[in-house]
């Protein structure tokens, strides 16, 4: 007959290598899940650079050769931002660029800035990294085309001229969303 003792020290051994088993397992896990995590953000990256390059306007083709063509009206997802100049306003923007921009001129007070993970939530999406980065990219173009000023800090300001000139009410025709 075994002893007691025998016995407690089989099932702490039993025990210890079902706990290195499980230990093992969950660094392999964590390490495929490190790596999943890599490739989607290579692909969200890769498909926002896509979808930049092949909305941006093929450099031969003169401006006159686009005007003509006036009977679309509205923006569609994945067109291209245009410049900000005098004038113009956030109707010749795609809805989701337009959004960005409205909600950066509502919450810009006290000059700080909003950041991209909380323009993600102001717009109804997740907080993860992909939707986050996904509307860091269009905060971003829509910086470098002029509607709004990058901080170095990585959050968005109205431009100057926009914040001065649009009132904290909105009102008047077409204000609506």
């Amino acid at each position: 007959m075994t002893s007691v003792m025998g016995l407690l020290e089989e099932r702490e051994m039993a025990a210890r290598a079902r706990a290195e088993a499980l230990r093992e397992e969950s660094e392999r896990i964590l390490a495929e899940l490190a790596e999943a995590e890599a490739v989607l953000e290579r692909r969200v990256i890769a498909r926002a650079e896509l979808a930049e390059a092949l909305a941006a306007p093929a450099p031969d083709v003169p401006e006159s050769a686009t005007e003509p063509a006036k009977a679309e009206t509205a923006p569609v997802a994945g067109s291209v931002v245009p410049p900000w100049h005098e004038g113009v306003s956030t109707d010749v923007l795609a809805v989701d660029y337009g959004h960005i921009v409205e909600l950066v001129a509502d919450e810009a007070a006290g000059g700080e800035g909003i950041s991209a993970k909380e323009l993600a939530v102001r717009l109804g999406l997740e907080a993860v990294p992909a939707k986050v980065e996904g509307v860091r990219s269009k905060a971003k173009r829509l910086a470098q085309r002029g509607w709004l000023e990058a901080l170095p800090t990585g959050r968005f300001t109205p431009r100057p001229s926009t914040a001065t000139a649009r009132p904290s009410a909105s009102g008047g025709p077409g204000g609506g969303s």
